[in-house]
């Protein structure tokens, strides 16, 4: 690679590093680092490919948009099976069974356990519950109330 390439390169990783750096890896890890890797294998790519400091540039974009969508999709997956066990335990089980969850893709996992069920002054039901979540190693856990909304849907209220 001559020089010119290089410094492109080098400036074109620093601006996707830039870009990136806007979601936090502390806030959304997965979506940040997809990000910062498909910024280094698209820029690799349009070096090989001949490219010039363009096709290093474009191959730096693409990668890095590329990647940070597939580090988001993970953490929609984990929150959509997180949903549908919090549905599942709003709806059917007594209070005091956990429902889990696991996506095998990331590792994580969890539970939604409803612990008392009540109707509110409004005439609606609602349930509290508590849930765990394994997230990287770290178990968190966090307590809070759904109501069901007149289409049937539950609401997760803080």
């Amino acid at each position: 690679m001559r020089n010119s390439a290089i410094r492109a390169l080098g400036l074109v990783v620093l601006v996707a590093f830039t870009l990136t750096g806007c979601a936090s890896i502390q806030d959304d890890p997965k979506t940040a680092i997809g990000g910062l890797g498909g910024a280094a294998v698209g820029g690799l790519i349009g070096a090989a490919a001949g490219g010039g400091a363009t096709g290093i540039a474009a191959g730096v974009l693409g990668g890095a948009l590329l990647g940070g969508v597939i580090g988001n999709f993970m953490d929609q997956r984990d929150r959509q099976l997180e949903a549908q066990a919090a549905h599942h335990a709003f709806e059917t089980v007594p209070s005091g069974t956990a429902v889990p969850w696991t996506n095998p893709d990331s590792g994580h996992s969890g539970t939604v356990t409803p612990t008392r069920t009540y109707q509110a002054a409004s005439g609606v039901y609602c349930r509290e519950y508590q849930q765990t979540a394994l997230i990287n190693g770290k178990e968190e856990h966090a307590y809070g109330k759904a109501c069901r909304q007149p289409d049937g849907s539950w609401k997760v209220n803080d």
